[in-house]
Parts: structure tokens; C-alpha cells; sequence
């Protein structure tokens, strides 16, 4: 470009345009006599197209900055400033432009260096104002403030133009700096004037230039309901399954759910705290009904003290509990029902609760507190007589909270120094229902793995003799056989993961961990009987045997009770054997039975645990003797030569044998029953119907589930079951097809939010299923296009969002307990489907039919990386070894692909909806996630669709913090 006359070429336009040579003539007093302009220094593309015409001449906008580039800060000069502001009048809400990205991020920092200079235009004229209020002469300085307020509220009004500003502050910063001090001056110099018109317009566009760097964080309310079965299902599943899980996971997952559904914060409370009462009301009853009284009183203040670090402000937070707790009161026979189950006022102890966490304020507890002991007054009777003597289970488990964190320091202590005083309290914890009330306490504040770790060192500090007395020796039995016990149930109850997970640092393998690993059976884990586990050494296992048989009853001095333990299994083998050949007989069998339970539970543990594997492998007419031997070790010993805590020593034991016995029991078709022990019973054992396809009884819950419009504990189990069963994509698949089945608006929706909630059972998983396989799968099969029609479409789109946003932002962190059992998907699977070497076609993207356009010659670097696959993550450098980021990857080119294709048809408007979900969820501009796959091009692709062709969609769905990004941005936004 050449340098040009700026005296003519304004003259020349505007004679072309408008014929006013009265306008050309006052422009000619402000420049300089043969003022000329370098064309390069503004874009390019602007002159290219400044042609006069209908739409607004980017010339002119260039005439405005080379004004103020030339550093014109004489505001007193009026036919200068007036003509200056004549022209932004004409282009402030109507720019665009079509050319190369760099000269639309030109764009950007000249109608930013425009805002500047016009803020300072309008302080200058404030200021000249009020020095024209106190000499009496107002009238210049109030109409040029006038004139500038009404340039900056035009600029300021158009969303496109505040959307390149965005742009503009995060390509200079320390323009914007600058903008924001001119902003605190004009409000100085305003807070003088009488003129309350003026003030109030200079307010509203300060609202507006101070809204620009967060524009993307408003979300418009869209209150449509007051009811949200997936927060319902979410606290559902983790107070049923995840128990002992952390509660971080579980506040990011609820406030993921919560941005993505956009609830107000009342409601959101209000919903948590539905959820809970209704899992306390239907929870089965003994460690079921624990579990929930400590995840509803101990775990959910916890929870919600988090959740108040993602709020506005703590007053608000506090403000929000205290409406949610008001609307609590209003579902009284909600309230009611749980006061009746509890034996106790459960919202008068969460309400002290979450007033001891800061959750509410003293008067606000004090107010709710009167109103629901009001409501209980008219209330039928809630305390019977019968019931009047139990003790509430809620104010149990507070109080055995800090209980928990005694006994913790009670077991630091050196075990050496007073065993007995440490039998004494263990004696305690076993007494009714005290371990499970502990251990759930423990639980739910995150203690339970400390809580076990401290058990197994006491497991393993008994299997270390030394010179010893018998008391010593019994002393050291019980500490044994208790600390055993204990680590079983709470591994059968809580998982085993909860002992495994924090392995000992030292190095050394401990007994208990070792044979939890290797001979306990669980569900899901199928041991084998001639594992050499069960085959010690061949002299002890004899020894073993004769000790079993010969003796009255055990020895305890100097007894291995570690070694007994493992060597029990190879006895059991003998001495089956030798009944089953006849060498024994069943009062031999009996006496041994006696001799195995009579002193320590733990070695009739340990001889079931093999017995259950053998029968296993036992044909039906090989088990009779096998499970007679179970019956025989299951009961427990009449006899008055026992060591202390017998009686609790063998509920726990009973109990645990139960539970180790089920499955096999089960295929069996044995029944074996098992002492009254006072301990719960096995509430969701059996819950699949016999002789029934596992699909069925999938659509069946499933359809029960859709009508009821919520998801119950005894579903969860089901869904847990199948999911266990049929694995990952069959469980998928299925549910997806059956989403895809509703044609009605609201049973899709409806389907959306309980599946999502179903899907937190194995989130990740599920995830790489249905965004790797499933999805691709029916973009690109022509003969199922039909059925991602609206509504199911629609539905399935947001699914696919909502697992995917679900996913990304927790796959980095540890998978919960109820995962960690679950069979992993191999890698290679992701790899295979997706290759690493980006050269290469993947096999997905050999599915997709050719439909790449003729591409234009471009001459820009960055429109030739904006043409290409090129995308945010790519630029950050992601790990593309993860399978969860090559899946995404791969569906956005998948999207990127059909969005961009020439055949349009349901597929394309599924990309579509899929994108607007995206958008939908991520007003609030968060970096890193998943949107960061999405190739540059689909930006271009999108703009063309009319629901996504605004400037806030269009900085939505691109990564601003990067270079390429924000020309991308500009580009789109320019051109709308």
C-alpha cells in the first residue's frame, strides 16, 4: 500500500457517500496542513474492502485511529472532537470485517484504542463541565458529554463489539489497565455533577466496560422446575456405594452437576438434603442405617463447607442454606417419616450440625429450629412408648465421632507396654452395636483407612512372641483374633480396598494384607484352592493337623496364630480327605470343627475361606461333606473354656462367614443357617430374579425407574449388578437404545438426568464407551440416523456432554473405591481405535465419507493452521496417550467432519445440538476442558448455524488464552 493524502481521501469519500463538504471542511481544522498516513499501520483487509457502500466503511475507522494515533488530546477544540465522534457514530454498532485473522485482531486494538481515547474525550468534557458549572457557563461542556456518553452507551450496547474488546484486553493488557484508571477518574469527576441523567448514564456504561472481561461467566436463569433427580441419584449413589469415599470427588462432581443444569443454590441445598432423608428412610436396617445416619449428619456438612468455596461469598452460601432448610420445613411428611425411622427431630441435629460447620447462623438455627418444633407439636405422635428407651441412632454417631479419634491415638500408643488396658477398650468397641457405629463415624469423616492401617499393625505386632506367661499368651490370642476379625468385616463391609490402599511404606508385607490378597474370598474374585497360597509347609501343615485332632483344645503359649492361619487351609484338605475316605469319623470331624473355633474365631475364618473356594470346583454330588463342615465351623462352641469377648467374638465371625458363604450358597442352592448374631443381614443379596435374561430385567429397572422419575438404593444395586455382569458397553448400549426408544419430550429429559446418575457408577468407563464406540457408531451409519431425531437426539447429545465434561474433570484425579473393582478397558483398545501417529487415518476417521471442500490459497500462517486439524489441545501440549483425550480428540474431528460436510441430515443436527450443549455448560469460559479438542475449523462451521452465530457462543467455544485462539475468535466474530 502507498501512503495517501488523508485530506483527500476523506474529502473523496464523503462526497461519494454523503455529499456534506460542511463535515470534510470541519475535519480540515483539525489536521495538520499535508498530514499524511501510512495505510500499513492499521489492517489491511479494512482498506481492502473500503469500498463505500451500504455496510459500514472500515476507511473510516481508520481515519478515527490515525487520530488518535496521532496522540490528539486537544478536547477543547469542539468541530475536531465533534467530527472525530461523527464518524465513530457511524461505524460503533455496525462493524465487520472478511478479511485474514491478523487484520480482524487489528480490528480488536483499534476499536480498543477507541474506547480509550473516547473515555477520555468523555472525562475531559465532565471535567470541563463542572469548571464550566462554577463560572456559570455549562452548556459546551454538558453537550459534548452528552455526545460522548451516547458514542460510548452505542459502542458499549452491541455484544459483538464488547465480544472483540474481550478479545482486545487479553491481546493488550496494559491497554486495558489503562482504560480502567480512565474509568475511576471519569467516575471521580462525575460524583461532582448535579446532573443525575448523566451520572446514571455514565454508570450504566462503566457496568458495561467493567462486564467485558467477565462476560462469559453470566448465566441467565432458566428456573423451569424445582426438582433434580440427578443431585438426588448422585448423593443416592455415594451414601449407598462410596461411603468411605473423599469428599472432594463428590463436591466436584455435585457442582459439575450443578453448573451444568444451571440450579439456583437454595435448590441445589434443598435437593442434597432430600436425598438424604430419603436414603435414611428406606435404608435397610443395622450397618445400612449407620451408614446413612453418618453420610447424612457427618459427611454432608462436609461436603457442603466445601461447596461453600465454590459460592460468591460466605454470607451468600449461608443465606442460601438457610432458604434451603426453609424450604425442608414446607415437605413435613418428608421430615416426619425420617423423624419416625431416626426415633429422634433429624432436622434439629443437622441444623446443630451445620451451625457448629458455619454453615448457618445462630439466629437463623434458633428461627428453623422453633419452626420445626412447632410443626412437630401438631405432628402425630413420632415417639411411641415402645421406642421411648432407644437411643436415636443420629446422636450416637455424633457422638462417636470423636470417639473414633481417641481410640486412633489409644492405638498409637506402644502395644508392648499394656496389652491388657488395649484388649480392654477393644472389648468395649465389640459390645452391640459399637464397631459398626465406629466404623461408619470413622467412615464418613475419612478416618476409616487409618482407622485399619492401625489395626493391622496391631494384627501384626501379636504374630512377634517373645518369652511369655499364659495370661501374656491369651492376651496376645484375643489381640489377634480381634484385630483379624475386625479388619474382615471392615474389608466386607467398606470394601477391600479401604486396608490395601495405603500400603506399608517400609517395605514389608504384613500377614493380614497377604492373606486378605490371596485366599478372602469376595465378589468378583475367584480364588483357587491349589493355589500354593494354600499349600505351606508340609511339616507345620502336618503338625497343624495332629494338634487339631489329638488335643483337648489348643495351646496358647508361644502359638503362631499367623502361621496357623495359613497352614489351615492344607489341614482342612487333609482332614476332608480322610472323612471322605472313612479314616475319620463325623465325631472327629466335630471335635476338630470345636478345636478350629474354640479359641481364636479367626482360624474358622480362615478354613472357610478355602472350603468356600474348594466347593467351588466341586461337582453337586462331590459337596455334601464340604458344606457340612461349614455348618460345623459356622456355629458357635457351648462350652465354658473360652477366652474373653467369646459371644461378641463370634457375632462378628457368623457375620463374616455369611457374607463369604453367599455366593457359593447361591449356586449351590444350599442353605446353611447361620447363628442369630444380631448383626444386619444381607439386605441386596440375591436381588437379580432367577432364570431371567439380565437385558430384560436391565429394561425392566430401567423402565421403573423412568416412571418413578428417581433412582432408589435397591435400583442402584440392581444397575451396580448388571453393570458388574454384563460389563461396561453391553450396560451402555442397552440403556442407550432405550433412551433412543422415547419419543416424548419429557421422558427423554427425564431418561437424561437418571441415566447420568446411573452412569456415576463407573463414569470413566462409561464414558470411553459411549463417546469412543457407541456415538461414533451412529454418526456414521446412514441406517441409524433416524433414530438420533428430536427428541432422543436431543437427549442424547446432552448425555454425551454431561459424561464427557463429567469425566474430564475428575479423570486426572483417583478412581473411586466402587471403580477400582471393575475391570479396566485395555489401552491398547483406545490406541488401536484412535493411533497415535496423527499421519496415519484412524479407523474412525475411515468410516467418515470424503466431503473436503476445494480449499482456498491461503496466504497466512494462521489461516493455514485455522484450515487445518489443528486444535487447542494439540497447542498444550496434551497427553494423547490417555484414552479418555484421544476419545474426545477423535469425536470433535468426527463433529468437526460432519458439521463441515456437504450431505446434511439427523447426524448433523446431533453435532449441532452436541455443540450447544457444549456452550450451554461453558458460559463461564473455563479453560483446559473438553472443548480444547475441537479443531479450529469447526469454529468457522459454526458461526454459519443460526442458533450458534452469536459473539459469546463464538468466545464460548474457543480457547482465549492462546494467540491462534484469539485470531480465530476475532475472525468469527468480525464476520458476523
Amino acid at each position: 500500500m502507498k501512503v495517501v493524502n488523508l485530506k483527500q481521501a476523506i474529502l473523496q469519500a464523503w462526497k461519494e457517500r454523503w455529499s456534506d463538504y460542511q463535515w470534510a471542511i470541519n475535519m480540515k481544522k483539525f489536521f495538520p496542513k499535508g498530514a499524511t498516513w501510512d495505510i500499513l499501520n492499521l489492517a489491511e483487509a479494512l482498506l481492502e474492502q473500503a469500498m463505500i457502500g451500504p455496510s459500514p466503511n472500515p476507511l473510516i475507522l481508520s481515519y478515527l485511529k490515525y487520530a488518535i494515533s496521532s496522540q490528539f488530546d486537544d478536547f477543547s477544540r469542539d468541530l475536531c472532537v465533534q467530527a472525530l465522534l461523527d464518524i465513530m457514530d457511524m461505524f460503533c454498532d455496525r462493524l465487520s470485517c472478511h478479511g485474514k485473522a491478523e487484520e480482524c485482531i487489528g480490528l480488536c486494538r483499534a476499536l480498543l484504542s477507541a474506547l480509550h481515547w473516547l473515555l477520555r474525550c468523555t472525562a475531559a468534557s465532565a471535567e470541563r463541565l463542572r469548571e464550566g458549572l462554577e463560572a456559570g457557563t455549562p452548556a459546551a461542556g454538558e453537550k459534548q458529554l452528552a455526545m460522548c456518553l451516547q458514542r460510548l452507551e452505542k459502542t458499549l450496547s452491541s455484544t459483538k463489539n464488547r465480544a472483540l474488546l474481550h478479545i482486545a484486553k487479553l491481546e493488550e493488557a496494559s491497554s486495558w489497565t489503562a482504560i480502567e484508571h480512565c474509568l475511576l477518574k471519569l467516575g471521580e469527576i462525575l460524583a461532582n455533577l448535579s446532573s443525575p441523567q448523566l451520572r446514571s448514564q455514565a454508570e450504566q456504561c462503566g457496568t458495561l466496560i467493567r462486564s467485558i472481561p467477565t462476560m462469559l461467566s453470566v448465566h441467565s436463569e432458566r428456573l423451569h422446575k424445582t426438582g433434580f433427580p440427578t443431585v438426588h441419584a448422585v448423593v443416592l449413589l455415594e451414601g449407598t456405594v462410596n461411603l468411605t469415599g473423599e469428599t472432594q470427588p463428590l463436591v466436584e462432581q455435585l457442582v459439575m452437576v450443578q453448573r451444568m443444569q444451571h440450579i439456583p443454590t437454595p435448590l441445589f441445598v434443598l435437593e442434597i438434603w432430600k436425598a438424604c432423608f430419603v436414603g435414611l428412610i428406606e435404608s435397610p436396617e443395622g450397618t445400612g442405617e449407620l451408614k446413612w445416619t453418618a453420610f447424612t449428619f457427618l459427611k454432608i456438612p462436609q461436603v457442603l463447607v466445601k461447596l461453600k468455596k465454590y459460592s460468591h461469598g460466605d454470607k451468600d452460601f449461608t443465606e442460601d442454606v438457610s432458604s434451603a432448610f426453609e424450604f425442608l420445613l414446607k415437605l413435613t411428611p418428608l421430615l416426619d417419616k425420617a423423624d419416625q425411622r431416626c426415633n429422634c427431630d433429624c432436622t434439629n441435629f443437622l441444623l446443630q450440625e451445620c451451625s457448629k460447620q458455619g454453615l448457618l447462623s445462630e439466629a437463623s438455627t434458633n428461627n428453623l429450629m422453633a419452626k420445626r418444633k412447632a410443626d412437630r407439636e401438631h405432628a402425630p405422635q413420632l415417639k411411641s412408648d415402645e421406642n421411648a428407651n432407644i437411643q436415636p441412632n443420629p446422636g450416637l454417631i455424633l457422638r462417636a465421632e470423636p470417639t473414633v479419634t481417641n481410640i486412633l491415638k489409644t492405638m498409637d500408643a506402644d502395644h508392648s507396654k499394656s496389652p491388657e488396658g488395649l484388649l480392654g477398650v477393644l472389648g468395649h468397641m465389640l459390645s452391640g452395636k459399637s464397631l459398626d457405629l465406629l466404623l461408619a463415624a470413622a467412615a464418613a469423616t475419612g478416618k476409616l483407612k487409618s482407622f485399619a492401617r492401625k489395626f493391622i499393625n496391631l494384627n501384626e505386632f501379636t504374630t512377634h512372641r517373645s518369652e511369655e506367661s499364659t495370661k501374656a499368651a491369651s492376651v496376645r490370642a484375643l489381640l489377634f483374633d480381634i484385630s483379624f476379625l475386625m479388619l474382615c468385616h471392615v474389608a466386607q463391609t467398606y470394601g477391600s480396598e479401604v486396608i490395601l490402599s495405603e500400603s506399608n511404606t517400609g517395605g514389608e508385607v504384613f500377614f493380614f494384607e497377604t492373606w486378605m490378597q490371596t485366599c478372602m474370598p469376595e465378589e468378583g474374585k475367584i480364588l483357587n484352592p491349589d493355589h500354593p497360597c494354600f499349600r505351606p509347609d508340609s511339616t507345620k501343615v502336618e503338625s497343624l493337623v495332629a494338634l487339631l485332632n489329638n488335643s483337648s483344645e489348643i495351646k496358647l503359649v508361644q502359638m503362631k496364630w499367623h502361621e496357623a492361619c495359613l497352614n489351615i487351609s492344607a489341614a482342612i484338605l487333609e482332614i476332608l480327605n480322610a472323612w471322605e475316605n472313612g479314616v475319620l469319623a463325623f465325631e472327629s470331624i466335630q471335635k476338630i470343627t470345636d478345636n478350629i473355633k474354640g479359641k481364636v474365631c479367626s482360624l474358622a475364618v480362615c478354613a472357610v475361606a478355602w472350603l468356600v473356594a474348594h466347593v467351588r470346583m466341586l461337582g453337586l454330588d462331590e459337596r455334601e461333606k464340604s458344606l457340612q463342615m461349614i455348618r460345623q465351623l459356622a456355629g458357635p462352641l457351648y462350652s465354658e473354656n473360652t477366652l474373653q469377648f467369646y459371644n461378641e467374638r463370634v457375632v462378628i465371625m457368623s457375620s463374616i462367614l455369611e457374607h463369604m458363604c453367599a455366593d457359593v450358597l447361591q449356586q449351590t442352592a444350599t442353605q446353611i443357617k447361620f447363628p442369630s448374631t444380631g448383626m444386619d443381614t444381607m439386605p441386596y443379596w440375591n436381588l437379580l430374579p432367577p432364570k431371567r435374561p439380565i437385558k430384560e430385567v436391565l429394561t425392566d429397572i430401567f423402565a421403573k425407574v423412568l416412571e418413578k422419575g428417581w433412582v432408589d438404593s435397591r435400583s442402584i444395586h440392581i444397575f451396580d449388578t448388571l453393570l458388574h455382569m454384563g460389563g461396561v458397553y453391553w450396560f451402555c448400549n442397552n440403556l442407550i437404545k432405550e433412551l433412543l426408544k422415547e419419543t416424548r419430550k419429557e421422558h427423554t429429559l427425564r431418561a437424561v438426568e437418571l441415566l447420568y446418575s446411573i452412569f456415576c457408577l463407573d463414569m470413566q468407563q462409561v464414558t470411553l464407551v459411549l463417546l469412543g464406540h457407541i456415538l461414533p457408531g451412529l454418526l456414521t451409519d446412514s441406517s441409524k440416523w433416524q433414530s438420533l431425531m428430536d427428541p432422543p437426539g436431543t437427549a442424547l447429545a446432552k448425555l454425551a456432554v454431561w459424561c464427557a465434561l463429567s469425566s474430564y474433570s475428575s479423570h486426572k484425579g483417583q478412581a473411586s473405591s466402587r471403580q477400582k473393582k471393575r475391570q479396566r478397558e485395555d489401552i491398547e483398545d483406545y490406541i488401536s481405535l484412535f493411533p497415535l501417529d496423527d499421519m496415519q487415518p484412524s479407523k474412525l476417521m475411515r468410516l467418515l465419507s470424503s466431503n473436503e471442500e476445494d480449499a482456498n490459497i491461503l496466504s497466512s500462517p494462521t489461516d493455514r493452521s485455522m484450515s487445518s486439524n489443528l486444535s487447542a489441545s494439540q497447542l498444550h501440549t496434551v497427553n494423547m496417550r490417555d484414552p479418555l483425550n484421544r476419545v474426545l480428540a477423535n469425536l470433535f474431528l468426527l463433529i468437526s467432519s460432519i458439521l463441515g460436510s456437504r450431505t446434511a441430515g439427523p447426524h448433523t443436527q446431533f453435532a449441532q445440538w452436541f455443540m450447544e450443549g457444549c456452550v450451554d455448560c461453558l458460559e463461564q469460559g473455563g479453560r483446559g476442558s473438553i472443548l480444547q479438542f475441537m479443531p479450529f475449523t469447526t469454529v468457522s462451521e459454526l458461526v454459519k448455524v443460526s442458533a450458534m452465530s452469536s459473539p459469546k457462543v463464538v468466545l464460548a467455544i474457543t480457547d482465549l488464552s492462546l494467540p491462534l485462539g484469539r485470531q480465530v475468535a476475532a475472525k468469527a466474530i468480525a464476520a458476523l
